[in-house]
């Protein structure tokens, strides 16, 4: 007989097997509260359009917004009709939203829509797998919310792609997928209604933060850097391609929300239809030039919009910088395009910012959202990308000055400076590269370095070589400290259990997956009984060899390869360079450095 483990979150009470054949992970609770409350604010004001007021349990007084400016309706002097229904959580709203979630697993972010976010008239709870279709319909049984939440069982593009119509498309779709949404957007930006909401989750950062920029412009046509910044720029690269994709279709994006958390990336946009404004969309990009001696940046747009009584387009001029590093004269690195555009629309997170932190009760991450939002409503708007203060001292080889004197120089300096959500030390100025390094100069002529002992070609020796333009104040100032500082509200959580990152894949078959919790045990203290001052490499990786056989008695050394019997019995180590091995070796510890 088939047990279940009962798992709460929210409102909601989800039944799960106990064989991990449907996927769940714990620690995206914050996800799925962010989006209800995000949901919730998109709905009191798309629905304010339609005469219908919102009842949110546990608010005092109900937010009253105004209405966008792609509303064409009759208003009153607030921008919205005078409510004629209110809705309530839990009750069927007929002039409510239409949600789609895509790929729902056990259905529990679509059940907690059904009892925590107010206004529905549907949502749909769609799995192409038939296991956990069966698993959402028993949940939207288990909780009671069948009049409003039916289970799918479909290929998620397909049903997006059926729902083009215009009386057909969703006003709010969801998609959480098991890493890489790209497969999903073309069909996302088809089936959204207009000035509709998708929510947008990617969990591949190892490739949107650049460890493989061939493969992430495969998926997005945006080749990603490994840089300190690297967490923003994957925001601005799934806002690129959901833009480029959108603008297939004469259509286009206006981000609302866009937040790096954890081990993964969330953004919350609108989809609108007009082909004037998707003429704007090359000037709304742009390419990234980074230095890879001192992590110094400069953006290039790819075209320009200008405006005399009629609006004219063209190429961008350019590049912004020449081919070598005028600071320290290391070569570029090309990233992008990405979206170059503000990432947040501020009244709106605001607002979400508002009803949270005046009902704390409802979330259970409550305390962590109002922390991320503050942050997020200091940001500078039209600053992309960011510099951190540890990566700035690092590449000239001194001591790190502490953030707020770094942030008080710069407002010293005339410029504006900001804090990043995306990273816990960012530095978000509008000054340019060689202002911050004047400060970082003058940083350096009161926490010296010893000179003599850079190399002539490194970084550090050329920016240090130059004397700074103008002398830096690190004067702390009183605005270098922002607000959500101040307060220590909650930004960055601790690891709230172990191995608490992206979880393992569901099996068809079932049975608990525990591939990623075993591989870390087995490495851990792997070198522990070497004895590593004998050992001229570190770098060693496991290999197969028959389990009777002596460790090194049957090794045939490779071309170039010779082992020192002096080692230990369970390493070998290469006398000269050689091209990389290949699995002839039955050592079960070798050397793979070349």
């Amino acid at each position: 007989m088939e047990t279940f483990t009962l798992v709460k979150e929210g409102k909601a009470a989800i039944l799960f097997p106990s064989a991990n054949e449907v996927f769940y992970n714990p620690v995206q609770e914050f996800n799925r509260d962010l989006t209800c409350a995000v949901i919730t604010e998109f709905a009191r004001e798309l629905l304010a359009q339609r005469g219908v007021k919102l009842a949110v349990p546990g608010e005092n007084e109900k937010v009253e917004v105004s209405v966008s400016e792609e509303a064409d309706v009759p208003t009153e002097e607030n921008g919205a009709e005078s409510p004629t229904e209110t809705a309530s959580v839990g009750e069927k709203c007929e002039r409510g939203l239409r949600v789609l979630e895509g790929l729902s697993a056990s259905g529990l972010r679509s059940v907690r829509f059904a009892l925590e976010v107010p206004g529905l008239q549907s949502v749909t709870a769609n799995d192409f797998s038939t296991k956990a279709a069966a698993l959402i319909a028993r949940n939207v049984e288990y909780n009671g919310v069948g009049h409003l939440v039916s289970a799918s069982c479909r290929d998620a593009s397909m049903l997006m792609y059926e729902m083009r119509g215009k009386k057909e498309r969703y006003d709010v779709i969801d998609l959480d997928p098991y890493g890489s949404p790209a497969s999903f957007l073309d069909a996302a930006v088809q089936a959204v209604g207009e000035g509709g909401l998708l929510c947008i989750t990617c969990t591949d950062m190892a490739v949107m933060a650049g460890n493989s920029g061939e493969t992430c412009y495969s998926k997005y046509g945006s080749v990603s850097i490994k840089a300190k910044y690297c967490h923003e720029m994957a925001l601005r690269i799934i806002l690129h391609g959901l833009d480029q994709r959108a603008g297939v279709y004469q259509r286009y994006i206006q981000p609302l929300l866009s937040v790096s958390v954890d081990f993964y990336i969330r953004v919350f946009v609108r989809v609108f239809t007009g082909q004037a404004t998707v003429k704007n969309s090359a000037s709304k990009q742009a390419l990234v030039y980074n230095c890879v001696g001192c992590g110094s940046f400069q953006l290039q747009r790819m075209g320009r919009r200008m405006s005399n009584g009629n609006v004219k387009y063209s190429p961008a001029s350019g590049p912004p910088v020449g081919p070598e590093c005028e600071h320290c004269g290391q070569r570029h690195q090309l990233g992008g395009p990405i979206w170059a555009e503000p990432i947040h629309d501020v009244p709106f997170v605001q607002k979400v910012l508002s009803a949270v932190s005046g009902n704390p009760s409802r979330f259970g991450t409550s305390k962590r959202i109002e922390g991320v939002l503050s942050v997020v409503t200091e940001e500078l708007e039209d600053v992309p990308l960011y510099y951190t203060v540890d990566s700035l001292s690092s590449t000239i080889h001194t001591n790190t000055p502490p953030l707020l004197q770094f942030r008080s120089a710069l407002l010293h300096a005339g410029h504006r400076v900001s804090l990043s959500h995306a990273c816990k030390n960012a530095i978000k100025t509008n000054a340019p590269p060689g202002v911050i390094w004047d400060i970082m100069r003058c940083w350096e002529k009161a926490n010296p370095v010893k000179r003599e002992k850079l190399s002539e070609t490194s970084p550090a020796f050329k920016i240090l070589s130059n004397e700074p333009g103008s002398e830096a104040c690190f004067t702390v100032r009183e605005d270098a400290n922002p607000q959500s500082r101040k307060l220590h509200l909650t930004r960055f959580q601790e690891n709230p259990q172990a191995f608490w990152g992206p979880k393992a894949r569901a099996r068809s078959g079932g049975g608990i997956v525990t591939d990623l919790q075993d591989k870390s045990k087995k490495f851990q203290n792997k070198r522990k009984n070497l004895d590593l001052k004998n050992i001229h490499c570190k770098r060693f990786k496991q290999v197969s060899s028959p389990p009777t056989a002596p460790v090194g008695s049957s090794c045939v050394p490779q071309s170039g390869r010779t082992l020192n019997a002096s080692l230990p019995t369970t390493a070998a180590t290469p006398t000269t360079r050689s091209p990389p091995k290949t699995n002839h070796c039955d050592l079960r510890t070798v050397c793979v450095c070349f």
